[in-house]
């Protein structure tokens, strides 16, 4: 098996050249060993997101190489009671008597619940968070997933009105796939779509089907029709203001240097947050916001 990679090393100009030596070390450290095989099953990856993630990494290798600049944005939650699980504890103190007794506070209990919660959209690069870009709301319900609580219209509305106009000119967005990122800018239909929106979509693109039409019949038109490729609206936004949207490959959040950068701000929110209220919360995301230094994002 180290041949046959170290071979593969070889033959693709964009990875380096490794002694099998090296390459059986690379692997160990990896978690990987040589074993006798079992008849359990075995993690392989997906070729197709093998491929999204070198055509991702190419791509911003070039970017880089011309001197564009280059960002990266992400949303997150922080919630009322979002705190630290663990803290030194005086275990010589059994109650609270003993503890009022000696002049000492018991100290502060965990939340019942995870309480209101915060959405956190922003964007940042290399030089840090992008000053005026930060935006902060109250989710409507606590349950969930945040994502359902972000629309389209929500996204590009703070993308376009407040994101671009703060950026340099020829920027380049780093974002995942999340569905308000993904918005089509003409949605073609498909089979599960109405009937009517179906005939609608096809009137408007000038094409005369019958209303004795059946829906196969009209998907049939649909496939004829040449749409050059479905875009995204913030794609189309971006290319209008003279930058250019790279997408992240699925399940690759790692490389997306905001997210490590959210955990600074998160864990200054647990560090801080004593009273487990929305509306103390808050100032605190900003302020974990602001605690954020351009080393960290270096």
């Amino acid at each position: 098996t180290i041949a046959k990679v170290v071979a593969h090393f070889e033959e693709d100009d964009t990875l380096p050249t490794v002694s099998a030596a090296t390459m059986q070390r690379m692997l160990k450290k990896l978690g990987f060993r040589y074993k006798k095989r079992s008849r359990n099953a075995m993690l392989i990856e997906a070729t197709h997101i093998v491929q999204c993630r070198r055509r991702y990494l190419r791509q911003i290798a070039e970017l880089r190489r011309q001197g564009r600049p280059i960002f990266f944005t992400d949303e997150t939650w922080v919630n009322a009671g979002h705190t630290r699980s663990r803290v030194w504890t005086d275990c010589t103190i059994q109650s609270a008597h003993q503890a009022h007794r000696s002049g000492l506070s018991t100290g502060l209990q965990n939340p019942s619940g995870k309480g209101g919660r915060l959405i956190v959209t922003h964007c940042g690069s290399e030089q840090g968070f992008v000053e005026g870009a930060a935006e902060v709301f109250r989710a409507k319900k606590n349950s969930g997933d945040y994502h359902e609580e972000m629309n389209g219209e929500h996204y590009e509305n703070w993308f376009s009105r407040r994101l671009l106009p703060l950026l340099p000119p020829g920027s380049v967005i780093v974002m995942d796939n999340a569905p308000y990122h993904s918005v089509k800018q003409d949605k073609v239909p498909r089979m599960s779509s109405l009937k009517k929106d179906i005939q609608a979509w096809l009137s408007g693109k000038g094409v005369a089907w019958s209303s004795g039409m059946v829906k196969a019949e009209l998907m049939q038109l649909v496939s004829s029709v040449n749409t050059g490729g479905e875009q995204y609206r913030v794609d189309c936004i971006a290319e209008a203001a003279g930058h250019l949207v790279v997408r992240l490959q699925p399940y690759h959040c790692q490389l997306n240097p905001i997210e490590l950068v959210w955990s600074d701000v998160k864990g200054f929110v647990a560090s801080q947050n004593k009273t487990f209220k929305l509306q103390d919360v808050e100032p605190l995301v900003w302020q974990g916001i602001t605690q954020v230094t351009v080393e960290k994002w270096k």
